[in-house]
């Protein structure tokens, strides 16, 4: 039996966790899913330019591990934008840290609320200022409901 997946640790939360390509139906699209750690990790080396020590060391993992979510993630933005796929950002092993989450974090709402779909089931942070009844599933277009 594997031992547990250690948490990395994640200072970043995207306000956009949805991706697709211009002109083309939801409904025609298929998927690739980026994890919250494979986007932090795609954060911390291509946009904050870390060295892969330094970023894994900001995660709490260690070289290697970075750099297999790196290369990971890498791969999946490369098949959506090369294949014309959308791109949603979901799941992982993470937990949230820095300054702001240790003070009940995301300003003065804490952390972001879940909005569901009750038709598919993909769930999706709230987004801010915007109530789950008026986000549409990017899957199914059905209406979302608050799921926490």
């Amino acid at each position: 039996m594997p031992r547990p997946r250690r948490f990395r640790k994640v200072r970043f939360w995207p306000e956009v966790t949805y991706f697709k390509p211009a002109g083309v139906r939801l409904v025609d699209l298929k998927e690739t899913i980026l994890t919250v750690d494979e986007f932090e990790a795609l954060r911390l080396k291509d946009l904050e330019g870390l060295d892969q020590a330094d970023a894994a060391k900001k995660m709490g993992i260690s070289q290697p591990t970075f750099n297999r979510l790196l290369a990971s993630a890498r791969k999946k933005s490369a098949d959506a934008i090369v294949n014309g796929k959308a791109i949603r950002v979901e799941g992982g092993s993470y937990t949230m840290v820095g300054p702001a989450f240790r003070r009940g974090g995301f300003g003065r709402g804490g952390p972001p609320q879940t909005c569901i779909c009750p038709v598919c089931g993909i769930m999706q942070p709230k987004q801010r200022g915007m109530p789950c009844a008026n986000m549409k599933c990017p899957k199914c277009g059905g209406m979302m409901v608050r799921g926490d």
